[in-house]
């Protein structure tokens, strides 16, 4: 075993490093088009645990794999293109699309708002092939015979359906028994939870799969919305202060004592293309943050996920988590740069924005 931390134990090898369980889903992006007067849009593939699962590929070299559903679509050949293009496995649970109606590939909405003109995104997930999985659906035991060293899952898909979150324990269950660290990405979206049983549902339901998580990702709105903890609200000039973040860890080390680590990004938005960014996470009772930068934002879409994908290289790669959280941070920071969800960014540039780089030529 290797150790980023000496609460951690992550496997030294396999022939899977990351596995993600999660819904996929196609991003029709106009750009600073205001969406209702889009005459062309961007395609972009997505989803928050595809994200992490294609940027670990992408960027950093790791074997990574996603466990979603698929349809016999041509949208879902160009999903399927997609996933092999950014270097992740497919475990694909097929759906039959009946030409009209479906099962489908969600669609998300978006255009990316300039200047004082915030973001925009909305979607339609009717009859979403991602909701209609359930337990028993994949093959964990031959997936995981094979050697994984870490699952991911995260909240988005736990909202999408009752049967999602016994899923999600069930993938986790295996991930544990094979010796796997297992993550969680609280990504706590109201709207979702909303259509899906609300508040307490959602505050059951991700309690009950947190029970079984190692390193949660989650801010302090998902802290106190997604499991119900009582804080302080956050006020806009206090977005970059992870005072109110680090109030509510010693609540959830005391409800879920088997968590090792928490992190979240920090970003306070002065307008839709000027983030100031940093980042922070607590680990075996130490408090580590990381550097503050000033963003120039293209699409803001997908930066968490950034982050949290290069966190977990690090962490895989067994540094400390202090330079394990400057790796999420830099990776972050770079994918806002970048049109679409995932990462076009190189280790290299990475690893020079860790060290202080800057946005000098390069020649």
């Amino acid at each position: 075993m290797t150790s980023a931390d000496t609460t951690l134990a992550i496997p030294a090898q396999g022939a899977i490093d990351v596995l993600a369980l999660g819904a996929i889903v196609h991003r029709l992006d106009p750009g600073v088009v205001p969406f209702h007067k889009a005459t062309e849009c961007q395609i972009h593939i997505s989803g928050g645990e595809f994200n992490v699962a294609a940027n670990l590929a992408n960027c950093f070299a790791k074997r990574t794999a996603i466990a979603t559903a698929m349809v016999d679509h041509p949208l879902g050949k160009l999903v399927s293109e997609r996933v092999r293009a950014m270097g992740v496995r497919p475990f694909f649970k097929q759906f039959a699309n009946n030409g009209v109606d479906g099962p489908n590939i969600a669609t998300v909405y978006s255009d990316r708002g300039q200047g004082i003109r915030p973001p925009v995104v909305f979607y339609n997930r009717a009859n979403e092939a991602a909701a209609m999985l359930k337990a028993g659906d994949f093959p964990w035991e031959t997936i995981f015979s094979e050697g994984v060293r870490w699952f991911h899952s995260g909240g988005i898909f736990a909202a999408l359906s009752a049967a999602n979150p016994d899923l999600i324990i069930e993938g986790m269950q295996a991930a544990k028994a094979a010796g796997a660290v297992v993550s969680f990405d609280l990504n706590f979206r109201n709207l979702l939870w909303s259509h899906s049983g609300g508040l307490d549902t959602a505050q059951q339901t991700l309690r009950r799969i947190v029970e079984h998580v190692d390193v949660l990702v989650g801010n302090e709105e998902d802290l106190q919305k997604g499991l119900g903890f009582s804080g302080p609200d956050v006020t806009s000039d206090s977005k970059l202060d992870p005072s109110v973040f680090l109030s509510l860890i010693d609540e959830v080390q005391k409800e879920f004592p088997q968590i090792k680590i928490v992190a979240t990004t920090l970003r306070e938005v002065h307008s839709a293309n000027h983030h100031s960014w940093s980042a922070v996470a607590w680990a075996a009772g130490k408090h580590y943050r990381a550097p503050r930068c000033e963003l120039e934002v293209l699409d803001r879409v997908g930066g968490g996920d950034g982050f949290a994908s290069g966190f977990f290289y690090g962490l895989l790669e067994g540094m400390p988590v202090e330079e394990a959280l400057k790796f999420g941070w830099a990776h972050g920071a770079l994918l806002t740069t970048y049109p679409g969800d995932t990462t076009m960014a190189t280790l290299e540039q990475v690893q020079a924005l860790v060290d202080g780089g800057s946005a000098r030529i390069e020649r």
